[in-house]
C-alpha cells in the first residue's frame, strides 16, 4: 500500500532537480542580508562544451563582486540603478548589472561547474517572492538562454528554459 507512494516520491524528488540546468546552490536568502550566489551549470550546449556564462543582476541586487576563477576572465558591465539605495550607510546609484565568465572551457561530460559572486539583498525587495537571473550560457557558436521566469500560476517545470531564481525572505537583520 504505501510502497507506490514511496516509490512516486523518490520519483519526484529525483526528477525536480534534473529538470533545472542551470540553479543556485542555494536558492534562498534574506532581504537586507549579503547573499553568496553559486551559479551551477549541469552540462553543456547539445554536447558542446561551455565557454562563456553571463549572469544578468536583477534590480535591488547591489554592491556584486564576482569570485576570480581560475582559466577565466570576468567581465563586469556596471550601469545606474533605477533607484538609489543604501549601503552602509552610502547611498549607491550604479553598480554591476551583469557578469561574464569567458575564456575557459567546461567540457559537457565534465562535472557541474559553478560561477561564484557574492551581493547584498537590498531591504527593499519584496520578501515572499522570487527574483529571477537571466543567464546566457555560450558553447563555441551555440547558446542557451535561461531566461525564462515562471508567471502568476506557473512553476520552473512549466518552462523550456528557466532562469535561475531565488526566493526572497524575511530578514531578521534586514535594513542593516
Amino acid at each position: 500500500m504505501y510502497r507506490p507512494l514511496i516509490v512516486a516520491a523518490v520519483a519526484a524528488i529525483v526528477a525536480g532537480p534534473a529538470h533545472a540546468h542551470v540553479s543556485f546552490e542555494n536558492a534562498q536568502a534574506a532581504v537586507g542580508t549579503t547573499y553568496k550566489a553559486v551559479l551551477r551549470i549541469l552540462h553543456g550546449c547539445d554536447g558542446k562544451a561551455t565557454d562563456e556564462v553571463r549572469v544578468r543582476i536583477p534590480e535591488g541586487v547591489i554592491a556584486v563582486k564576482p569570485m576570480p576563477k581560475a582559466g577565466w576572465t570576468i567581465e563586469k558591465t556596471v550601469t545606474g540603478y533605477k533607484a538609489e539605495y543604501d549601503l552602509h550607510g552610502k547611498k549607491v546609484a550604479e553598480g554591476v548589472t551583469e557578469l561574464s565568465w569567458s575564456g575557459g572551457s567546461v567540457a559537457d561530460d565534465e562535472y557541474d561547474d559553478e560561477f561564484v559572486f557574492r551581493a547584498t539583498l537590498d531591504a527593499s525587495l519584496p520578501a515572499g517572492e522570487t527574483i529571477y537571473f537571466p543567464v546566457i550560457q555560450v558553447c563555441g557558436t551555440d547558446r542557451a538562454e535561461w531566461t525564462q521566469a515562471a508567471a502568476e500560476g506557473q512553476t520552473v517545470h512549466d518552462l523550456e528554459r528557466p532562469a535561475p531564481g531565488l526566493e526572497l525572505l524575511h530578514g531578521e537583520h534586514a535594513g542593516h
